[in-house]
């Protein structure tokens, strides 16, 4: 029986009960530990990681985009057919870059974001490439990339031979290869053409030839109505005859004219180029005297012997020339002779063509006698002149009776008189 408890014992509070010995703990509280202890772990060396990283590509674009070691500029080639990693360490021999595995990472970093954003991948061009002094590896692969080489200009002036083309090919030296066959007349285009260093010259012909087809038949379409020509290899010989014939002052399309409208009442076209190259053939040289025997001979291209057009062109002509054959000034013209000053003097009739020939022998007279009295100064012996017909420059009718001297002056001595020089277009 329990003994009454006193009042102050009731008032007390319970007392808590003690823990049983052995009693089970709290499942799960240990792995929580260990999972958050791993996380951290995790997260660390994540951390860790990404600083790491972050500081590699700091380093990595100050490589890219720093200094190059070249202290001058230079040119390299990039050959066909050469693989990325023979590139990368070609540019590192020729201390075009400081290191050849930096630039692979570039190139490959540069493929990866190409390819991830759906462009495409950088690839590297063959070509002639100028680096300057300090090209970083950026813009080295920039160059490379979009295929900026190094283009060299060759001039091909009007009125050239095909043969004396070849020869201005093979006696430049930033082109190589060799041409074995003389293309046909009149069918390279005189033009400047960009090409990479070492181009091949045989490659140049082909080049030449298209971008006088694409020219020729654009011009073609354009022409005039009516004109004597059959086809365009006819425009195209008179063409080179208009392209020999045509002075610095004069206007190509009435050259032109005065020739179609020979052509057209059956008369001889009596060119003085045509007889040049009737006797010389391709390797003529433009302004050669021309000598009374010269006129009379019969050649497949002499126009003094022959009626209507030459059988090819005499040269390769430019784009005026071939643009006034087609389009000629409409005038009744049949004659035309030189003034002097790097033009002609044009005639309808035969009457008005004499009095315009006179004029010219004036002048020669008086180119003479400054050449004589220039030699006379210097003390220079006075060369013997060669017995020679002298035809007039252009068409004429039958050529009138020529003085003994030349036809045409030095150019020094048309210089001295103050004449526009010269009243042929030279050969370039």
């Amino acid at each position: 029986m329990e003994l009454p408890r006193s009042p102050m014992v009731a008032i007390e509070p319970t007392r808590a009960p003690t823990r049983p010995k052995g009693g089970r703990r709290k499942k799960g509280g240990g792995s929580m530990r260990s999972t958050v202890s791993w996380v951290n772990g995790i997260l660390t060396f994540a951390l860790v990681i990404m600083l790491s990283s972050a500081a590699t590509l700091v380093w990595f674009e100050s490589q890219v985009d720093r200094s190059g070691p070249l202290t001058e500029a230079k040119l390299v080639r990039i050959s066909p057919g050469s693989g990325t990693r023979r590139i990368a360490q070609m540019l590192q021999e020729q201390k075009v870059v400081a290191s050849r595995h930096v630039f692979l990472a570039h190139l490959y970093g540069r493929s990866l974001w190409s390819r991830v954003h759906g462009d495409a991948p950088p690839s590297l061009k063959a070509g002639d490439y100028e680096f300057k002094p300090g090209d970083s590896i950026r813009s080295v692969l920039a160059k490379l990339s979009r295929g900026k080489s190094v283009l060299h200009s060759v001039t091909i002036p009007e009125g050239l031979t095909s043969y004396q083309i070849i020869q201005r090919l093979k006696a430049d030296p930033t082109l190589t290869g060799d041409i074995t066959e003389l293309p046909p007349e009149g069918f390279l285009r005189p033009e400047t053409y960009l090409v990479p260093l070492k181009a091949d010259r045989k490659s140049m012909i082909g080049l030449m030839s298209e971008a006088q087809r694409k020219f020729l038949k654009k011009a073609w379409a354009a022409r005039q109505e009516n004109l004597p020509f059959r086809d365009v290899s006819e425009a195209l010989i008179l063409a080179s005859i208009v392209q020999r014939e045509t002075g610095p002052n004069d206007d190509p399309a009435r050259i032109a004219s005065v020739f179609i409208n020979r052509i057209r009442k059956g008369m001889r076209l009596q060119s003085d180029p045509t007889i040049l190259y009737g006797k010389y053939g391709p390797q003529v040289k433009w302004g050669t005297p021309i000598y009374r025997s010269d006129i009379s001979a019969k050649t497949s291209h002499n126009t003094y012997q022959i009626t209507g057009l030459p059988p090819t062109p005499i040269c390769n002509p430019g784009t005026e020339a071939v643009n006034a054959v087609l389009n000629p000034a409409r005038t009744q013209d049949l004659y035309f002779v030189a003034d002097g000053k790097g033009g002609h003097i044009f005639s309808r009739t035969n009457k008005e063509h004499v009095a315009a020939v006179q004029k010219w022998r004036q002048i020669e007279r008086a180119i003479r006698k400054k050449q004589a009295e220039a030699n006379k100064s210097n003390g220079t012996l006075p060369q013997p002149t060669p017995v020679k017909t002298v035809t007039v420059p252009g068409a004429g009718g039958p050529p009138p009776s020529p003085p003994s001297g030349p036809a045409a002056a030095p150019a020094e001595v048309l210089s001295s008189l103050g004449f526009p020089l010269p009243v042929r277009r030279p050969q370039r």
